[in-house]
């Protein structure tokens, strides 16, 4: 048999899966429920790269990809292609292409620190020609970025969306840790990408967890109670049990359990519960301080913090890029929703607290396009050459938010809004007063448009396999007491010690460079970071 396998490399968790080369059937699904690289967020990883290495994190992006072959259950010799698609941080990554022309903002920097701008084409190259990959033999194909820091996610956004095709005022957001987001006027493109954080995607939330089976993704209120719905193996919402969302206490069973919340479920629950009274930002209004859904789960005010910080990151990109075009919100025509998140969310309740322009009468959830282009591409070399040719022609204006005085002055007024209370009406004055794009009231009724019902609408023969860990680890030989002090002071359990002295730190798990109690726990000649190598498990033959 001669397989490919499509990937998505995504900030938040890799997704593949395995397709006959010679029927183009897709026979297997993988999806991991993390990142392999330290931290939480693409900032974070290009953070670690930059000050660890950045063929340490390579070497984790590969060893990452040579598990997801593994339980895609392909031995080396039946792999024939593979591609992969991504932002532009994730790709380079991969490939060990340099990441510094993506971590400097502005021209006078780069030529200070005399760094070079990288080739991000689209390109085909055998699989010897990317460290770690020399044991296959395989074409290895990347989709092309439309500018070095706009990426092939970003190019898969807009072309799937359809958007290019028509005249209307557009805008397309893929809901994920990065949150890529392109708005359409006229013949021009506004890109931007707002560092969100994980929260829409269940992660940073206490009892959260990226869509996967045996997750809460939507909530009804039924008389006061709280209606749980759970995803089933199938990636279906499935009827959870009915609780009083103040106990937990259940008054009526539903046909399955529940072991963690998506971030589509943290939406539709601050939704309902602000609608409900039982949230007042920034407080939970229930004795405890917590929502209570089945199963002990449960939503608590700093749960409401982080998600207000990643839907606050969102709606202060739309209102950035639409400044940038001299538009208003209320001029846009049709939003699109893209990824796990846009795709599985109530978007009549993700409009209401302001993740897509409240004017807007038509939204799309178009799925995720970036395993989609990605799929496409391994099985069509002219497509992947049709898709630099779109590249090429689209006129982009790039907004970096971090460097934006716009993006600062709303994201600002977001965390008041979220986090202090500020009240609504004030929020629309302070933009009214910025100059900047406002904020009308929530239209009711938008026309939703789903053209799939699954983020990945084939899943494949073979089903869905969920690698709860992705198998990654950095190393290091440490010479110190039996203090212990890291294990205990780290506060994802991502290390362990063995009994020959080597530190294993488990990367999915780590926060990377922003949290760093271990090393400030111990003496900087015992813990070093400086020291950490790539773990390279033996892999199946």
């Amino acid at each position: 048999m001669r397989y490919g396998v499509a990937i998505d490399l995504g900030t938040s968790g890799y997704r593949a899966q395995k397709i006959n080369l010679d029927t183009e059937e897709i026979r297997r699904t993988v999806m991991t429920l993390r990142n392999p690289l330290p931290g939480a967020n693409v900032m974070d990883h290009m953070d670690f790269a930059i000050h660890y290495g950045q063929d340490l994190v390579h070497g984790l992006s590969i060893n990452a990809v040579k598990n997801l072959i593994q339980a895609l259950d392909l031995k080396s010799e039946e792999l024939k292609r593979l591609s992969i698609c991504g932002n532009p941080i994730q790709l380079s990554i991969f490939q060990g292409i340099s990441i510094e022309d993506l971590a400097y903002a502005g021209e006078r920097k780069k030529k200070k620190y005399n760094i070079q701008e990288q080739n991000r084409d689209a390109r085909i190259v055998h699989s010897d020609k990317i460290p770690g990959l020399e044991d296959f033999d395989c074409e290895v194909v990347v989709p092309p970025s439309i500018k070095h820091e706009v990426g092939a996610d970003a190019l898969a956004l807009i072309e799937k969306s359809g958007m290019l095709d028509s005249d209307e005022i557009s805008i397309a957001t893929d809901y994920g840790t990065n949150a890529e987001m392109a708005l359409k006027v006229n013949d021009i493109i506004y890109t931007g990408s707002a560092a969100a954080g994980p929260a829409l995607e269940g992660q940073q939330i206490k009892h959260g967890s990226l869509a996967s089976p045996y997750s809460i993704s939507d909530f009804e209120f039924e008389d006061g109670a709280l209606r749980n719905y759970v995803l089933n193996e199938e990636m279906e919402p499935a009827l959870g049990d009915l609780v009083d969302p103040a106990t937990g206490n259940i008054l009526e069973k539903g046909i399955i359990e529940a072991k963690a919340i998506t971030g589509t479920g943290v939406i539709a629950l601050i939704e309902e519960a602000i609608r409900h009274g039982l949230v007042e930002l920034p407080k939970v209004k229930t004795p405890d301080g917590l929502i209570h859904m089945q199963n002990r789960i449960n939503f608590s005010e700093n749960d409401l913090k982080e998600a207000g910080k990643a839907i606050g990151a969102i709606r202060a990109g739309h209102i950035t890029l639409c400044a940038a075009a001299g538009i208003e919100l209320k001029d846009i025509d049709v939003a699109y929703m893209a990824g796990a998140a846009g795709t599985y969310m109530d978007a009549a309740k993700a409009q209401k607290i302001g993740l897509i322009p409240y004017s807007t009468g038509r939204i799309c959830q178009i799925g995720n396009t970036s395993l989609a282009l990605a799929r496409e591409v391994l099985l069509s070399e002219e497509r992947l050459w049709e898709l630099q040719g779109i590249a090429n022609k689209i006129l982009d204006t790039h907004i970096m938010f971090a460097t934006s005085p716009q993006f600062s002055d709303v994201y600002v007024l977001e965390l008041a809004y979220w986090e202090e209370g500020m009240p609504f009406k004030m929020f629309k004055k302070f933009l009214k007063k910025k100059g900047l794009p406002g904020l009308d009231d929530p239209i009711e009724n938008p026309v939703i448009e789903r053209r799939v019902k699954k983020d990945i609408p084939v899943l494949g023969e073979e089903g869905l396999h969920i690698l709860e860990r992705v198998g990654t680890y950095m190393t290091m030989v440490v010479d110190c007491p039996e203090c212990k002090k890291c294990i205990k002071v780290c506060p994802n359990d991502a290390i362990t010690i063995d009994e020959e002295n080597r530190v294993m730190i488990s990367t999915d798990l780590c926060e990377g460079s922003h949290c760093q109690k271990c090393i400030r726990a111990c003496p900087p000649d015992k813990f070093n970071w400086e020291n950490l190598k790539v773990f390279k498990p033996q892999q199946q033959e």
